[in-house]
């Protein structure tokens, strides 16, 4: 495989920008390639058969484009299909997970509040990583439908948006968490209105930096590290309308950027 390949990083929609966004930061030499299935959010409210499909999909269109290596950069995708993209692609997974144990060994109270879409809150993985990690700590799970549909269009801070995160991290702050992990890769768009609300004592989690020191790790056992001391670029496609991904996506990233259109064949 030759080290110059891209790297393929895909979400159901602009969350996995803040995985990418670690991505970059950890590892900026790589070339990077990111597609924004909007027009198939939220996977939060889909089946798992669902979301499988649309990751079989769109990681054969990343592969088509010569990647090295994918990140999944969804916590639903991880719990519906990680198993399945491995066994099936040869290519290194990456997968994010909500950040458990890192929550665990964080909080004070014992007390830790997962803010979570409902396929993941459902699902057999998270109960498992849950099962894994609770310890003598108390894990509420709070699915948090409408979050990601508000970030997608790119309202971070209006009174629906402000609404709905009160209504789902206010009884994790009356229950006593002190710590909250963001189980979305979408949710960390929020953090500050979360901070606001919760307040700057509670600690908030999410896994972009570990999921890039992982895929750095990845990289390294395989030789497949970009050698080039020249930064990568990034290239950016959407299942959805173009127009506003092409005023959301720049508005998330921080910087302009191109976006174009999968090909009908994987949308």
């Amino acid at each position: 495989m030759d080290t110059a390949a891209p790297i393929g990083v895909f979400d159901s929609g602009m969350g996995g920008l803040t995985v990418l966004q670690a991505i970059r930061k950890a590892l900026p030499q790589e070339r990077l390639l990111y597609i924004a299935d909007s027009g198939h959010a939220p996977y939060g409210d889909k089946s798992p058969e669902y979301v499988q499909q649309r990751a079989l999909t769109l990681t054969r269109f990343l592969l088509e484009q010569g990647v090295k290596a994918l990140v999944i950069a969804s916590n639903t995708t991880t719990a519906a299909a990680a198993d399945l993209l491995r066994s099936t692609f040869p290519v290194p997974i990456v997968a994010v997970e909500p950040a458990l144990k890192l929550a665990v060994s964080s909080t004070k109270t014992g007390v830790v509040g997962v803010l979570v879409t409902v396929v993941t809150s459902q699902s057999t993985r998270f109960a498992a990583l849950l099962e894994r990690f609770r310890q003598d700590r108390t894990m509420i799970v709070q699915p948090a439908p409408g979050l990601v549909e508000q970030i997608e269009a790119g309202d971070l801070t209006s009174a629906t948006t402000r609404a709905l995160v009160e209504r789902y991290v206010r009884p994790l702050l009356t229950a006593g968490a002190d710590t909250i992990v963001l189980g979305s890769t979408h949710y960390p768009h929020l953090r500050p209105l979360i901070t606001e609300i919760a307040g700057p004592e509670v600690l908030l989690i999410d896994t972009g930096e570990a999921v890039a020191a992982q895929l750095r790790r990845v990289l390294e056992s395989r030789a497949l590290l970009n050698q080039d001391q020249l930064r990568g670029d990034e290239q950016f496609w959407t299942s959805s309308d173009t127009q506003l991904a092409r005023h959301v996506i720049p508005l998330l990233w921080g910087d302009a950027v191109d976006v174009q259109q999968l090909p009908e064949a994987f949308r």
